[in-house]
């Protein structure tokens, strides 16, 4: 760690001294925020938790103009727990992203650890950018980030642009074991947003006994009006298990990524589906002042009682360009057979699992602030 810690310290202290060289910047936020969960069981638990609406973290991001109309970028960022000041992972310098890419007019290309773009496009999910305790979407878990990742971002033509992912699996002799692909369509026009965002990751070959591929996909509508956007997103995945923490508390494919970006398909839960529906909208108050509402529900296609429905209500305050204050008040109610528990960008640490969770119906209350350097 303490390693880990001074070659951070040493890259961050060099690029500040190249940013006339190389348009190096050095970036985070600090996002915190009392959170209280309080469960039909009875049970209740009140923490102070990292990331309700972006995990905390510090990044170095530059480029260099290459001539004729290219541009040589990079990424590299660390996310970290602002309430205890420990490493998101220990294990890896720059756990949240460390790509290098060249750009131009045929658009951008990218190799490295990477943001998947189901992530991206939280803030075209609903308007707590499908982060907070109330999001469903949220809640059922998203896939945030590959290894080995090979990128390609088209130009935006007539409002349309494309984004294909292909996550190597780097398991020689077994051509059985696909990558994780992705695929993106954004199309905007005047006061609209429309697209499409997917993911398939196929099981490993020599151990999988259920066949399905692990799929994430989502359908989203923005409309902009005069004073907010209302928002509209459908969703379909198979990638939700149980573990000790409750009936839907984990995912198959890991979301932040797998040992060669497979995973063993043994798990009898990868032949469920749900279906997700969830609308909101937010209004501005005022230039400081935002407030917002959703509903949406988690559809067990299967018909095993795992179904699940929440609704959100909040605001934000803005202080200053870079601080913002917000609080939020969410309820989940879990069918008998379903697991649902709250997330946030980062996993509250001060949560509640198992009985607790299991066919529960858990109200929550966050109140925060995040700031922005």
């Amino acid at each position: 760690m303490k390693k880990q810690l001074c070659l951070l310290a040493g890259l961050v202290g060099g690029a500040a001294s190249a940013q006339s060289l190389s348009q190096t910047t050095i970036y985070g936020n600090f996002d915190e925020h009392v959170g209280y969960i309080h469960s039909s069981s009875g049970a209740s638990i009140t923490g102070l938790n990292d990331g309700a609406i972006l995990r905390s973290r510090l990044g170095v991001r530059g480029g260099e103009d290459l001539g004729g109309g290219l541009q040589f970028k990079f990424t590299l960022e660390q996310g970290f727990a602002a309430d205890t000041g420990a490493m998101a992972d220990s294990a890896r310098l720059f756990d949240r992203q460390a790509w290098i890419g060249v750009a131009g007019s045929f658009g951008e290309f990218r190799i490295g650890r990477q943001n998947t773009e189901i992530f991206l496009i939280g803030g075209a999910i609903d308007y707590t950018d499908r982060t907070t305790f109330g999001s469903l979407f949220n809640t059922f878990g998203i896939p945030s980030r590959y290894d080995n990742d090979l990128y390609y971002k088209s130009p935006r033509l007539q409002g349309a642009q494309l984004t294909l992912h292909y996550a190597l699996p780097e398991n020689a002799g077994k051509a059985d074991d696909g990558p994780v692909l992705q695929a993106a369509l954004d199309w905007q026009a005047g006061p609209w947003r429309i697209g499409y965002v997917g993911l398939s990751a196929r099981p490993n070959g020599a151990t999988a006994t259920v066949r399905n591929h692990v799929v994430y996909q989502n359908l989203y509508l923005n409309y902009q009006y005069s004073k907010g956007k209302v928002y509209l997103a459908l969703g379909r995945s198979n990638n939700s298990t149980a573990s000790d923490k409750g009936y839907n508390a984990a995912a198959i494919l890991s979301n932040i990524s797998v040992p060669n970006n497979y995973f063993a398909g043994t798990d009898v839960n990868a032949a469920r589906y749900y279906n997700m529906a969830q609308v909101s909208a937010d209004y501005r108050i005022s230039p400081q002042l935002r407030v917002g509402a959703l509903y949406g529900v988690l559809h067990d296609t299967s018909g095993g009682g795992a179904s699940a429905r929440g609704f959100n209500a909040g605001a934000y305050y803005d202080l200053s360009k870079r601080t913002t204050l917000y609080g939020f008040a969410s309820r989940l109610s879990n069918d008998s057979k379903a697991g649902f528990r709250f997330s946030g960008s980062a996993g509250p640490s001060a949560n509640l699992s198992g009985a607790d969770v299991n066919g529960q119906k858990l109200t929550g209350l966050q109140a925060g602030i995040l700031h922005r350097f």
